[in-house]
């Protein structure tokens, strides 16, 4: 394949030359994000799975550090999450400075001697602040025997005092909660689920606190689905609830966190003072075959959550630069029904994404913007409600990935394009 440097886009994160997926292990500390991500080092499609690792200070320009946790002859390292362990409560770093202790799920392979196919919980621990790491020696730290346990994301649950561990059973649409004092030390509390469509697979859950706009918190739980999403493929749900550091308590049905066919796997990071999530900007349908080279996808802008006090539905807010560097745009609109706006590519031959307003709600075709024929299962979205009357919004396109904020944010939609190289023109 041809280099493509006019698709590499410069606020979404990319890996340099090699495959990503899922953001793993979101960690904010010493003033450092940190970004862990599935990574195939080796090539440019899903395999050899372990965590590649970049750094930032502002969450819009990184700095790649290499693999941190690589895959072994029996084990691939498959999602997770990292925390620091403020007090050393595992005892796996030193009396001045508790350690950063990331969560895996170990795939293992057919072919280890005795845990076959099966998935489990492993750590990593960091004594240098994340610039190396190293297997806990004691791995799994929790298994249950399963060939679909996995995803971790640990969090300290403050009013009970404890580490709190969410994953899923994939195949059999369930989330598993578990305790602990010491990180390593796993009690089972409960289990949610299975909810919705059967044939789906649940993947990369997030129980985490939201503040309310004007006063208090309520705990949302993030659920991927693989199928099952809005616009075909893989998509993201959440759930508003109550959790007491044992068993989650939903309101009622699960929502649509983001209605583009392009995001997915999205977490959050440990150690911001508010929610801050990221995503992976691609969709399992065609993940495999986008036409980047040297690399594979790209993850989204990070984006800042809170919960309106009224309908308690997710607020996004993407974090910008105050100034849009070149080759990325913006366009801020206003769309009653009939109207639309176009995102136009190229010279000579043109590409064009038009985001449009029926009477159905919003729909975002890019069947015009796709002339590698990437997206031909899912050219575009199903029409999104809006509310009724004007609606105003915001889009950011950075080469080709577009990420489009409506009503204040109540609305996202992130979807990826391919365009025809050349210049960039949004008519509105």
């Amino acid at each position: 394949m041809i280099d493509t440097p006019q698709y590499r886009p410069t606020l979404h994160f990319t890996p340099e030359s090699t495959w990503m997926n899922d953001p793993n292990g979101l960690l904010f500390h010493n003033g450092r994000y940190h970004l862990f991500f599935q990574n195939n080092p080796t090539g440019r499609v899903w395999g050899n799975i372990g965590w590649g690792h970049a750094v930032s200070t502002d969450l819009l320009r990184w700095e790649h550090k290499g693999l941190a946790i690589p895959a072994t002859e029996y084990e691939m390292a498959y999602s997770g999450s990292a925390v620091w362990d403020r007090t050393n409560t595992s005892g796996l770093g030193s009396d001045d400075e508790g350690p950063l202790v990331a969560f895996f799920t170990s795939a293992y392979t057919e072919h280890h001697p005795t845990k076959p196919g099966q998935q489990a919980q492993s750590i990593a621990y960091s004594l240098d602040d994340g610039e190396t790491w190293a297997r806990y020696e004691g791995n799994p730290v929790l298994e249950r025997s399963s060939d679909c346990f996995r995803d971790p994301k640990v969090s300290w649950h403050e009013p009970t005092g404890r580490w709190v561990m969410v994953a899923v059973e994939a195949d059999h649409r369930q989330l598993v909660i578990y305790s602990s004092a010491n990180l390593l030390d796993w009690q089972h509390e409960s289990t949610f689920g299975p909810v919705g469509e059967e044939g789906i697979q649940w993947e990369c859950p997030d129980l985490l606190e939201v503040p309310v706009e004007g006063g208090g918190s309520r705990w949302v739980l993030l659920l991927s689905t693989n199928p099952g999403g809005f616009a075909g493929g893989s998509g993201m749900r959440y759930f508003v609830g109550d959790f007491d550091g044992c068993t989650f308590t939903p309101d009622g049905d699960p929502r649509w966190l983001d209605h583009g066919p392009d995001f997915y796997a999205a977490v959050s990071f440990h150690g911001t003072p508010e929610p801050t999530v990221v995503g992976w900007m691609s969709n399992w349908v065609y993940a495999n075959e986008t036409p980047t080279f040297p690399w594979q996808s790209a993850m989204t802008l990070a984006r800042r959550l809170s919960l309106t006090p009224d309908s308690l539905a997710l607020r996004h807010r993407p974090v910008l630069p105050e100034e849009l560097p070149d080759g990325v745009h913006r366009a801020d609109f206003t769309l009653e029904v009939g109207d639309e706006v176009v995102v136009e590519s190229g010279e000579g031959e043109v590409s064009r994404c038009v985001i449009r307003r029926e009477e159905a709600g919003l729909v975002v075709d890019r069947s015009a913007a796709d002339p590698h024929g990437v997206h031909g299962k899912l050219p575009a979205t199903p029409p999104v409600p809006l509310p009724e009357g004007p609606v105003s919004g915001f889009l950011i396109e950075d080469h080709g990935l577009i990420e489009l904020f409506l009503d204040g944010g109540l609305i996202a939609v992130t979807i990826q394009t391919f365009p025809h190289p050349g210049p960039v023109r949004i008519l509105t």
